[in-house]
C-alpha cells in the first residue's frame, strides 16, 4: 500500500462519519480514528518488514495549522533542544531558489520560523518557541524525520 492510498483512506474515513477502521493486510496495519465531531482524524501505520522485525509506527493529523515545536533541556547544557512536533520530510528552506531559514550562528526571536516539515503533502512551518541563537542543525536538508527528533540546538542567552 502505497502513500497515496492510505491519503485516500483516511479522506475517505473522515468524510463517512466513522468513528474507527482497522484494515490489515499482509505485512501492513493501519488503524484510522476519527472523533464524532469528525474533525480530527489519528492514522497508526504499522509495518513490519521480514528482514526488520522493528515496527514503525506513524500518527499525522489530516488537516492541521503549522504546528510549533517543543523545546527541551538538553543534557546538562544550557542549550534548547527544538524537537520535530510531527514526522515527515526536513526542508531547511521555503523552496529550492530561496534562501535557508536559519544557519549556524543566526540569531533567532520566538515565532519564527526554523523550517518546513512536510507531512502527506502539506508543509508544515516549525516556528520557535524560544529567542536566541543557533547553536547547530542537527537533520541535513531533504531528511526523513520522527517525531520528536532534535532539529536544532538553540542558545537562550
Amino acid at each position: 500500500m502505497d502513500l497515496k492510498e492510505i491519503q485516500n483512506l483516511i479522506k475517505f474515513v473522515a468524510n463517512s462519519g466513522v468513528a474507527e477502521v482497522k484494515l490489515e493486510m499482509d505485512d501492513v496495519k493501519i488503524t484510522i480514528r476519527t472523533t464524532l465531531e469528525g474533525n480530527t482524524t489519528e492514522t497508526t501505520y504499522v509495518q513490519q518488514l521480514p528482514a526488520q522485525p522493528v515496527l514503525q509506527q506513524a500518527v499525522a493529523p489530516v488537516a492541521s495549522a503549522p504546528v510549533a515545536s517543543t523545546p527541551a533541556a538538553v543534557e546538562n547544557t544550557n542549550y534548547i533542544t527544538v524537537k520535530s512536533p510531527i514526522i515527515g520530510t526536513f526542508y531547511r528552506k521555503p523552496s529550492p531558489d530561496k534562501p535557508m531559514f536559519v544557519e549556524v550562528g543566526s540569531t533567532i526571536a520566538k515565532g519564527d520560523v526554523l523550517c518546513v516539515i512536510e507531512a502527506m503533502k502539506l508543509f508544515n512551518e516549525i516556528e520557535s518557541e524560544v529567542s536566541g541563537k543557533i547553536v547547530k542543525i542537527l537533520v541535513d536538508d531533504m531528511s526523513p524525520v520522527e517525531y520528536d527528533q532534535p532539529l536544532f540546538l538553540v542558545d537562550p542567552s
